[in-house]
């Protein structure tokens, strides 16, 4: 039996989140019994039992960076054996300095080459650090289906 018939898989919202020409990422902390520790995803987490995907990513944002987009689009679900992933697309109507992170270790507005690069420089961690292999393959993704529409 594999790890997967044991677990169930696991729903998540992560959202696609652009201020102008640019994309807002968390650097996950860096502890090593997260998923994906120390590295920059999006903003997101678990769907609750009682929950749909967009009232999730809605509290999910609440939670994380105290912000909820005046308008979400699914634009896509990723399953894998360990995750569906429900990802949502919202323009930022405010800058990061309007943000507050409450979870995490860092926020930036990463550019498309960096997105492409699959890292980033973080000024808390005094470092680069790399971006989370799913979250970097969805954003390419995302940056092909949707090329004429965000550039």
């Amino acid at each position: 039996m594999n790890n997967s018939e044991n677990k169930p898989q696991k729903l998540v919202a992560i959202a696609i989140l652009r201020y102008q020409d640019r994309f807002l990422m968390q650097l996950r902390d860096d502890i090593p019994t997260i998923v994906h520790p120390g590295c920059w995803s999006m903003f997101g987490g678990h769907i609750e039992a009682d929950e749909t995907p967009e009232f999730a990513m809605q509290r999910e944002l609440l939670e994380e960076i105290g912000y909820a987009p005046p308008k979400l689009e699914l634009v896509g679900c990723y399953p894998t054996e360990v995750a569906k992933r429900h990802v949502f697309f919202a323009e930022l109507s405010v800058g990061l300095e309007a943000l507050e992170l409450h979870e995490g270790w860092d926020m930036d507005l990463l550019t498309i080459e960096d997105i492409a690069r699959g890292d980033r420089y973080s000024e808390k961690a005094k470092q680069v650090r790399p971006l989370a292999v799913p979250h970097q393959q969805i954003l390419l993704s995302f940056f092909d289906s949707s090329r004429s529409n965000i550039l």
